[in-house]
């Protein structure tokens, strides 16, 4: 009789554990909410990459870049927003303190807004400088009062982050 009891509850449980299954429907709206969460977010990085011809100086940086217009020099030209300006050794062979091409092409830079983001690109009066670790000081001193004499008051140096010891 002992046995026979035992045997009509293990059969009731057997019946419960068998009906209930995995609920797909709550496990798929977790993973569709985090699907549109990774898709959403993934626009949104803060890493400028740099150009693989310019070999960056590293630093400890506190603060992460902003959208700027962009003054590259490498070894053999200069750019601005990636369209070459003028031509490195051209560059340190003037005699002049800015080189007039380089403000030409700012101020020319800002007056070509389109769109809000460039809008606020253009008034923000910022530029991001990446120059090679071989640039020699005295042509980035051309370049950035180049870019003070286009009404750029805010130059910012772009370096690679080393990690904190």
């Amino acid at each position: 009789m002992m046995n026979n009891r035992r045997i009509k509850r293990m059969s009731r449980a057997k019946k419960l554990n068998s009906s209930s299954g995995l609920n797909l429907v709550s496990l798929m709206d977790v993973f569709t909410i985090l699907v549109f969460f990774l898709l959403v977010n993934s626009g949104s990085s803060d890493v400028m990459e740099p150009p693989k011809n310019i070999k960056l100086p590293d630093s400890i940086v506190q603060t992460k870049p902003r959208e700027t217009v962009i003054v590259m020099i490498t070894d053999s030209q200069i750019l601005v927003q990636g369209k070459p300006v003028i031509s490195t050794k051209d560059a340190l062979a003037s005699k002049a303190s800015t080189i007039k091409a380089i403000r030409d092409r700012l101020l020319l830079q800002r007056k070509k807004v389109i769109g809000i983001s460039t809008k606020s690109i253009a008034q923000g009066k910022e530029i991001t400088l990446l120059a090679d670790r071989t640039v020699p000081f005295r042509l980035m001193k051309k370049v950035m009062s180049s870019c003070t004499s286009a009404g750029y008051g805010k130059i910012s140096l772009a370096v690679i982050q080393k990690a904190k010891k």
